[in-house]
């Protein structure tokens, strides 16, 4: 193994991406910033330098593993759904694990905003601020409960494929999957066909795991490279306490809800969630991240698929934890900022409306600001005070994804285990899910 490809293993590729890509950026900024852009023509065409890197090689190539993410999403939650649901001898499992999986996520979520809430009134983030903002915030319409419901079964399965949607492609696969194992041999010749295409993708995955440092870089730079560290400053107070509130929620009471509800060991769930933490930290979508949450859950923890088939692109469509603790923040400061006094029953409808809002926004796109907008708009604050805190969305949108794909992990586990669907020996495997040039480099570094 004397390739330098494999002299670290993936996660500390990735991390090496990432720290590279910041620095980047970092001096891509104060380079133009002081010394202003460099201009050059050729044959009589203006370029410019900044466009070039940034807006050019650094956002394209970004965008396309953004894209090469995307690609697996729809391919692999319908075929992994399937091969999962095809083999269950028990359709009341299913219910089960519906059951078991949204409760779960409902709670998590309540917890989160009790939690950001009541950490932000002893913080006060928003006391002696006097911001302004030129920047004006149009709050979508979000669906009715009524709306989300009917949505979820779709009318064109093709269609929901194309467009992404989640809900409605999960809904399709389980019903499909239903039939096949009540098909009898024509149903199982469909599922070990399927059963190949899923290797196939997992495989994909794999691949596009490999090239994950290379992207991280590049999303990295081009997203530091135009942040203005003079918005961070200015909401410096709002922006650490929403980050260490994220980071609070994902080391703790995730570990708490884990050991009481599975017995698991939350400490090895969190070493194994480094490599899909780090994803989702990148490209701040769960669904992006979904194909790399998946692996881990199957490879690494043990999941049965019949399980973290199902839990896991649910978790990415309804499970809002990170976006729940930015809203409670968010309103406290809001409500701060603007001088409004807010009643303990005015908090108690914050904590019930965006529990709620959670899935009943889920596959809305801009689902965070959605949200926030709907809770604001519930205990009569502006909604124009959500332009106060985009500056520093984008950042703190990065974090509270990679607490997301944790708590969604999280659940799994716990669904898996009261199945009687994880396997514990992988779970408690170290070594479990790392590449076999990994495995065999650490091998060698502890007998050379």
């Amino acid at each position: 193994m004397s390739s330098s490809a494999h002299k670290y293993s993936l996660t500390a590729r990735i991390f090496i991406g990432m720290a590279a890509g910041i620095l980047t950026g970092v001096f891509l900024q104060l380079l133009f910033d002081d010394s202003g852009d460099f201009n050059f023509s050729i044959f009589g065409l203006e370029f410019s330098t900044y466009n070039i890197l940034v807006e050019g090689i650094f956002s394209t190539l970004g965008q396309i593993f953004i894209a090469s993410l995307k690609m697996l999403v729809v391919p692999l939650v319908f075929v992994s759904l399937i091969c999962g649901t095809s083999t269950l001898s028990d359709p009341s499992k299913l219910g089960r694990l519906g059951a078991k999986s949204v409760g779960l996520y409902v709670v998590t979520t309540a917890i989160a905003i009790t939690l950001a809430m009541s950490i932000a009134l002893v913080v006060s983030p928003g006391d002696g601020l006097n911001l302004t903002t030129e920047t004006t915030f149009q709050a979508k319409e979000a669906p009715s409960l009524s709306d989300v419901i009917v949505n979820m079964f779709p009318s064109n399965p093709i269609n929901s494929m194309a467009q992404g949607n989640m809900l409605q492609i999960i809904v399709f696969a389980v019903l499909f999957g239903i039939a096949m194992a009540m098909t009898g041999d024509a149903g199982k010749r469909l599922t070990a066909i399927f059963e190949d295409i899923n290797t196939v993708i997992m495989r994909l995955v794999t691949i596009i795991m490999n090239l994950a440092p290379y992207g991280v870089y590049v999303l990295m730079a081009k997203l530091f490279s135009t942040i203005g560290g003079e918005t961070i400053l200015s909401l410096a107070k709002y922006f650490f306490l929403v980050f260490g509130v994220l980071i609070l929620h994902g080391l703790v009471t995730y570990s708490v809800l884990l050991k009481a509800l599975s017995g698991l060991n939350p400490v090895i769930l969190m070493k194994k969630m480094r490599d899909a933490a780090l994803f989702a930290f990148s490209t701040s979508s769960s669904s992006a991240t979904l194909p790399v949450t998946m692996e881990t859950a199957k490879n690494k923890l043990g999941v049965g698929n019949s399980v973290s088939s199902f839990t896991l692109p649910l978790g990415a469509t309804i499970n809002m934890d990170g976006t729940a603790i930015m809203q409670g923040v968010a309103t406290v400061f809001i409500a701060q900022v603007y001088a409004v006094d807010l009643s303990l029953g005015d908090y108690m409808m914050v904590v019930l409306t965006a529990t709620l809002a959670s899935i009943g926004t889920a596959g809305v796109p801009g689902v965070g600001l959605i949200m926030l907008a709907m809770v604001l708009q519930q205990v009569n604050l502006p909604v124009e005070g959500i332009a106060l805190i985009i500056g520093v969305d984008r950042l703190l949108d990065m974090t509270r994804t990679a607490v997301n794909i944790t708590g969604d992990c999280m659940v799994s586990c716990i669904v898996a285990k009261s199945e009687g669907a994880l396997d514990e020996s992988v779970y408690n495997d170290p070594k479990a899910g790392l590449k076999q040039e990994d495995v065999d480099f650490e091998h060698f570094e502890k007998n050379k």
